[in-house]
């Protein structure tokens, strides 16, 4: 299951905060790190702070979107503070744990880390299923980007071992759609609603959003999500049928 989960960082600007994080990952197992656009390079700042784990850091995969980044994978989670105007489905650090640890065991999974001043973008963070928030001391909850790293890897990992112990997962036969079969979605559901003239073609975004918001929450299965395209090609036929 660990060798499923990615650690994935956008925009990341300090190279010491790369070779900080693949040691964080490597103390608990993980070692799929992907680079969003990174703003610096794998420097031997980089080597010397991964203490160890310089290989994690070396072997990084390389991409220029976070769409990029997560489409092979069947759940995306991203590091994101309470306080954003954007509502969304929010685990803490113990659920998310738990969910990598059944998910990850059927398709890849991505934890998704932001730039260290700004974080991940609204933008960025749609992109993902849901969003996970460390329940740190309000009065002072300052976390760099390894102490992140490192806190939500251990999660997984402690998640993992119990499910090792128990012989047990209660979701083990749920397979759910890949991330670029949700876009493939999301575009044929935008195209049906401006056939059909229920949106705008200038305007989707805003009804678009709040739809991703729905089907985010709702994590239909692979299977049901086919249903949904069925639907779509039936009415799309439907109407050209009709011209």
């Amino acid at each position: 299951m660990l060798s499923n989960v990615k650690v994935v960082l956008v925009g990341t600007s300090h190279s010491g905060n790369i070779g900080s994080a693949a040691r964080a990952m490597k103390v608990m197992g993980l070692s799929e790190m992907v680079l969003v656009d990174p703003q610096c390079e794998v420097d031997a700042q980089a080597i010397a702070l991964a203490a160890g784990a310089s290989e994690i850091a070396l072997n990084a995969r390389i991409v220029k979107s976070l769409e990029e980044a997560v489409e092979d994978c069947g759940l995306v989670v991203g590091t994101s503070a309470r306080s954003r105007t954007l509502e969304w489905p929010i685990l803490d650090s113990r659920e998310c744990g738990e969910k990598f640890a059944i998910e990850g065991q059927k398709h890849p999974v991505a934890l998704v880390f932001g730039r260290e001043r700004t974080g991940l973008s609204n933008e960025e963070l749609q992109t993902c299923h849901y969003h996970v928030s460390i329940p740190a001391n309000p009065e002072y909850s300052s976390l760099n980007l390894a102490m992140a790293v490192q806190t939500l890897c251990y999660e997984i990992r402690v998640a993992h071992l119990n499910q090792l112990q128990s012989h047990y997962s209660s979701h083990a036969e749920e397979e759910y759609p890949r991330h670029k079969e949700l876009e493939m979605f999301y575009e044929h559901l935008e195209k049906v609603m401006i056939e059909t003239q229920f949106i705008s073609e200038t305007q989707p975004s805003q009804v678009m959003n709040k739809l991703r918001r729905l089907f985010n929450r709702a994590r239909p299965e692979a299977q049901e999500l086919n249903i949904l395209r069925g639907v779509l090609t039936a009415v799309g036929k439907s109407l050209r049928d009709k011209k």
